[in-house]
């Protein structure tokens, strides 16, 4: 069944079984971490789309399907971020599948990449240009919200730093990817211009 009808009185079940308001600091960081994780899912398919489109140079689907890799790794680790916030209990914790060592050494390596292929920025960027650029955009302004609510969790509970800078990692790579994309798509990007 579906439904439990448990969460009606406004309280949810942590991993290991304690139950919090649903507005808890705790609550509301890993359910940001998974509205960044669906939004990021979008991404992923529309990436998958580019990757499949004949119109495109084959060098260019093959760019999009290295970033749809990319983004399915992504969401996996994001996955493990969201069960590690929702746990508190220590002893459930240690069970759990913990963030790869590597993780963000490894993304920084994508960023590094990605960043090589872009042209110099000479103003910031407004999100746009393009619907997959623009919801990378979406995806990176979720990502900044998810860092801000673990950061501020993080001052009251224990949060692992790997798990801060995997996030923090996260939102730049879907900054370098959403200029990536429009320079794959031959589209302009939109600069902000000071009236």
């Amino acid at each position: 069944m579906i439904y439990t009808k448990t969460g009606d009185d406004g309280t949810t079940s942590l991993v290991g079984g304690q139950r919090v308001k649903k507005y808890n600091p705790r609550v509301e960081a890993y359910g940001t971490v998974d509205e960044l994780n669906a939004h990021i899912g979008m991404l992923a398919e529309m990436v998958k789309d580019r990757s499949k489109d004949f119109d495109l140079a084959f060098d260019v689907r093959e760019r999009f399907e290295t970033l749809f890799g990319q983004m399915k790794k992504i969401q996996n680790n994001l996955f493990v971020i969201q069960t590690l916030l929702a746990t508190e209990d220590e002893t459930t914790y240690a069970k759990l599948t913990q963030l790869p060592t590597d993780a963000a050494a490894e993304m920084e390596g994508w960023i590094d990449s990605i960043d090589a292929q872009l042209p110099r920025l000479k103003s910031f960027v407004i999100p746009g240009g393009s619907t997959t650029s623009a919801q990378a955009h979406i995806a990176r302004t979720v990502c900044r919200r998810a860092e801000r609510l673990i950061v501020r969790l993080a001052d009251e509970e224990k949060i692992e730093d790997s798990i801060k800078k995997y996030v923090n990692r996260t939102s730049d790579y879907l900054f370098v990817t959403s200029r990536l994309v429009l320079i794959l798509e031959n589209k302009a990007e939109n600069f902000w211009n000071a009236v």
